[in-house]
């Protein structure tokens, strides 16, 4: 039941309009009555006041000042304008005022019954809609979260009927009638490095600035915490929705430069469009298309209606070229090339997900071509973390696979070279002599090539084999050791490799033509005799 006041400074017309109201029909406990303004707000200080009929020209104060100050002080009560003043400037500022009508005396009394009932259809949305902001400020969130994410993972059926039975099981105060707005906000990227529980606390900051700042005071709408640093904000919403996405707009752009500035991250928002609750995991399904298939912009706000990415089949580029390129180690060269060829995609808007991903496997596919044309082992070069890491990264955006270019690049061209390569090889063998490990395969692991292509170029560059030059340089520091320490023999063996002792002097003797104990006294020997002959010698020859 409503309460209806007649506000009018003439009697006859408050009389013939209680003449003319028929409670129980239209559903009226009270109608209340004032004849001036002053009077309209004593019934509003001792009554309930839900329908107020309201002429203009009354004495001290008018009607449109008692609009404004009942808009004020009571903002659910719903005014309707009556007066014999078929005025335009006045119907402009009583709507201006949130009058719901503006009617000329006489007021026909279907007339009369037909703006009442318009009355008071829009204070059961209003009841309605202020019923759903006090479940939003007040209910459980988890609640809501679980019934969003069930409807996303289709747990609950994406039907009507499904998702009423849902919302009823949940105690939701949902109608069927009631829309929302989905809003996605995805990480594009951390620009700092940054451990798991850094990670999550960046991403509680980032949950609540969004509560703040795009759901607001009136907090109606609730957050849904999904997978890869992403949240869904479902916004209900009763006023045009024109208005709604262009506020959100606006919160956006605040919101991403907040987060931008002091997150340490890359953030993108996507704002769908007004849906019924059942539609909204196909909204969110769009929405998500819509995120993997932004490979080209960071920190931007994106409207499904309007943004939706280009589908048109870009040309891929010349990978014969490029692999000429690697071949032979321009790299400066293939880096500026695929730099210039993306930059040019994104310029005619035809870059996606799916060519991005096409370009990361054809790119991939010319790499290790070279690389096995030059004998390098490709899981050898680039099974490290941060390989590893660019690799799967190189498919989400533009930026990450020009990163990914770069390093891959870098890495293929700088273990081609034959010179550079070897001199590794040496280097490794010099600060490995003492190891008896020191075989051509694990050699051969730590240049990233082919164990046979290593041994080719090793060759070609020394004119020894890889097994020759060990030997040799064994040897030749355990002769260094013999004549210039006084390092038992057995420790000397260990010292170039060799744990068996008869081993090592068998080698020795094969390659000095004599054993570890006869060279150490034969240069002892030819150490004392050079002493001697330089104290026979006078210092004045």
């Amino acid at each position: 039941m409503y309460n209806l006041m007649i506000v009018d400074d003439e009697m006859l017309v408050v009389e013939g309009l209680l003449f003319d109201l028929d409670k129980e029909k239209l559903q009226l406990s009270q109608v209340l009555t004032a004849y001036t303004t002053k009077m309209a707000k004593e019934v509003f200080e001792q009554h309930r006041v839900d329908i107020m009929l309201c002429d203009i020209e009354m004495p001290q104060e008018s009607g449109l000042q008692l609009l404004s100050w009942v808009r004020e002080h009571y903002p659910d009560t719903v005014s309707i304008i009556i007066t014999s003043h078929a005025d335009f400037h006045y119907a402009k500022e009583a709507i201006e005022l949130g009058s719901l009508d503006y009617l000329l005396k006489p007021v026909p009394t279907v007339e009369l019954e037909r703006v009442i009932e318009k009355a008071k259809s829009r204070l059961t949305r209003v009841t309605q809609f202020n019923h759903y902001h006090k479940f939003w400020s007040q209910q459980q969130p988890l609640v809501v979260e679980r019934f969003w994410l069930d409807l996303l993972h289709h747990t609950i059926p994406a039907k009507e009927l499904a998702v009423n039975e849902a919302m009823k099981e949940s105690k939701l105060p949902f109608s069927a009638e009631m829309r929302f707005l989905p809003l996605l906000i995805s990480v594009q990227r951390w620009s700092k490095d940054l451990d798991l529980r850094s990670r999550k606390i960046l991403e509680y900051a980032l949950k609540n600035s969004a509560e703040e700042m795009l759901i607001g005071e009136l907090k109606m709408g609730s957050i849904v915490p999904l997978d890869r640093s992403r949240m869904l904000i479902i916004f209900v919403h009763e006023s045009d929705e024109n208005a709604i996405t262009e506020q959100l707009l606006t919160k956006c752009k605040a919101y991403i430069e907040s987060c931008t500035r002091y997150f340490y991250c890359d953030i993108s928002c996507y704002i769908g469009a007004s849906a019924y609750a059942h539609e909204i995991s196909d909204m969110y399904n769009e929405l998500v298309s819509l995120e993997r298939n932004n490979v080209a912009f960071n920190n931007k706000v994106f409207f499904l209606k309007a943004d939706a990415i280009s589908t048109v089949a870009a040309r891929l580029p010349d990978m014969e070229l490029w692999a000429t390129l690697l071949k032979k180690g321009a790299k400066d060269t293939i880096i500026n090339e695929v730099s210039s060829y993306l930059d040019r995609l994104v310029l005619l808007k035809q870059i996606n997900a799916e060519v991005l991903h096409k370009l990361h496997l054809d790119f991939l596919q010319l790499v290790y071509f070279v690389l096995n044309l030059k004998g390098i082992q490709a899981h050898q070069l680039f099974s490290d973390r941060l390989s590893t890491e660019l690799s799967d990264n190189a498919t989400r955006s533009v930026a990450d696979l020009k990163v990914w270019v770069r390093h891959t690049v870098d890495k293929a061209i700088e273990h081609s070279e034959a010179d550079n390569v070897v001199d590794k090889v040496k280097k490794y063998i010099a600060l490995h002599l003492e190891s008896d490990e020191l075989s051509r395969d694990i050699i051969a692991a730590q240049t990233y090539l082919n164990p046979d292509y290593l041994s080719r170029i090793f060759k070609k560059q020394t004119g020894l084999s890889i097994s020759d030059y060990v030997i040799h340089e064994r040897i030749r520091m355990a002769s260094e050791l013999l004549t210039k320490t006084d390092m038992p023999i057995s420790q000397v063996a260990g010292s170039v490799g060799y744990s068996n002792f008869s081993h090592f002097t068998n080698i020795f003797k094969k390659y000095m033509k004599c054993s570890p104990v006869e060279y150490r006294l034969k240069h002892q020997e030819v150490g004392k005799s050079q002493e001697t002959s330089r104290q026979n010698v006078s210092p004045l020859e």
